[in-house]
């Protein structure tokens, strides 16, 4: 089974609220008979797109393929957080990889969080950009630890958007009794995922890369000029770039070893009117400290999206809104009876130590996924880092191809049996409160 076509309909967008609400591109026409390209890049999601947009402003001949359409998968599903700093903290990547490395990866995060900024300032990409994600813990001791992480920033990395929350300035801005403080960082941002995977892909297209859609790739030949086969055509090409994420299914069995899919669910609820002012006071975004992870925000409509839930394996769940509406009601009882519009599930790529895994898999094969969760922001940097690499300057692909990666334990289809038994463990201990 492949979980390109598992849960959806090949060739079209899943039922959210974000297909809603955006406008669609006019489709590309697929991959048909033999082409060559000096860069093919497999993937149409943030990290392809910005891929084949660097590219192509640098000149190079660029043929993106994509299996269904461009934003089809993670990018055009998740929950919109353009978040500070890597998916593993500071203290975990000092602990890692020592201060001064930790430090440089937080300089590339806050690279990341500008380009994506000046792409969608530079190619006028409407996806309602916002400023704002808070942080917010349950208990004394993890709210502890999410003030003095805002102290550390502010100490340590010189950065001052970010400010600790004690329970009254949390509750100001999200009211949900569940919550007993964190922090707040203003210089990071949430956005309408989709129509901004959109806008790259048209920003691609406007610079000249070639864009493939409903271009299944299922074999890669290696070599000095590869060959990428598809059901009906194959491109030869100098330089390949892997942008599947949870999607490359076997296509390179070093990434499979190291990035594993798993699959989460947002819901959006009926325009919820003047009380979405229980929900969220001001228009920012909300993560909060379970280990399977409560993340929302309001829509530009006044919606709760609410994304909560994981699955593992290839099939979602047959009633999404009924598995996302048990972690919602949990942070928001007053929401029980709140009808549920537009419920979805995507399927995300993530690794051992939660950082993103970039790799040279081959002399001419270029790979980033693993992103988990942390996306947005890390998937659009690799797009271009990779392209930096090819045009002669690897440094960040280097940097960011050093952070370990290690291989999940198992191998085939037991790998996710045991990922779903250690999920589950820590599932049980957030419901649990240890």
């Amino acid at each position: 089974m492949n979980l390109l076509f598992s849960n959806d309909n090949r060739g079209e967008y899943p039922n959210s609220w974000y297909a809603a609400t955006t406008a669609p591109l006019a489709p590309f026409e697929p991959l048909r008979g033999e082409t060559r390209a000096d860069v093919c890049i497999i993937g149409g999601g943030y990290t392809g797109l910005s891929a084949a947009l660097h590219l192509a402003e640098l000149g190079y001949d660029v043929a993106l393929l994509e299996a269904h359409r461009v934003g089809f998968g993670a990018s055009g599903r998740n929950g919109g957080q353009l978040g500070s700093g890597q998916r593993m903290d500071q203290d975990g990547l000092e602990s890692l990889l020592g201060y001064d490395d930790a430090h440089r990866l937080w300089e590339m995060a806050e690279d990341a969080k500008s380009l994506v900024k000046n792409l969608i300032s530079q190619h006028a990409i409407d996806c309602h950009l916002k400023p704002g994600i808070a942080e917010l813990g349950f208990g004394n001791s993890d709210v502890a630890e999410l003030q003095d992480y805002a102290q550390k920033l502010q100490d340590d990395y010189g950065y001052k958007d970010i400010e600790p929350l004690d329970a009254d300035a949390a509750h100001a801005l999200c009211p949900s009794p569940a919550y007993k403080g964190g922090l707040v960082d203003w210089g990071a941002a949430h956005l309408h995922p989709l129509s901004f995977a959109l806008g790259l892909a048209r920003a691609a297209a406007n610079a000249g890369a070639r864009i493939y859609e409903m271009s299944h790739v299922h074999h890669i030949t290696e070599g000095a000029e590869a060959i990428v086969q598809t059901d009906k055509g194959r491109i030869r090409a100098d330089h390949v770039i892997l942008a599947g994420n949870g999607y490359l299914g076997g296509l390179n069995r070093k990434v499979a070893a190291r990035v594993m899919p798993i699959n989460n669910f947002i819901a959006a609820t009926e325009p919820l009117g003047d009380s979405a002012r229980r929900v969220l006071a001001e228009d920012i975004a909300v993560a909060d400290t379970k280990f399977v992870v409560n993340y929302f925000r309001l829509s530009h409509d006044n919606r709760l999206l609410f994304g909560g839930g994981e699955s593992y394996g290839y099939r979602f769940p047959s009633d999404i809104a009924a598995k996302v509406r048990k972690p919602m009601c949990a942070i928001f009882p007053h929401l029980k009876d709140v009808r549920i519009d537009y419920a979805w599930g995507g399927t995300l790529g993530i690794t051992m130590k939660r950082m993103p895994y970039l790799a040279r898999v081959a002399p001419n094969i270029l790979t980033a996924s693993g992103y988990s969760g942390h996306g947005v922001g890390n998937a659009v940097q690799a797009g271009k880092l990779m392209a930096d690499a090819i045009h002669g300057d690897a440094s960040g692909f280097d940097t960011m191809a050093a952070v370990p990666a290690p291989r999940f334990p198992g191998a085939g289809a037991m790998r996710t049996p045991l990922l779903a038994l250690a999920m589950s463990w820590y599932a049980m201990r957030d419901r649990l409160g240890v």
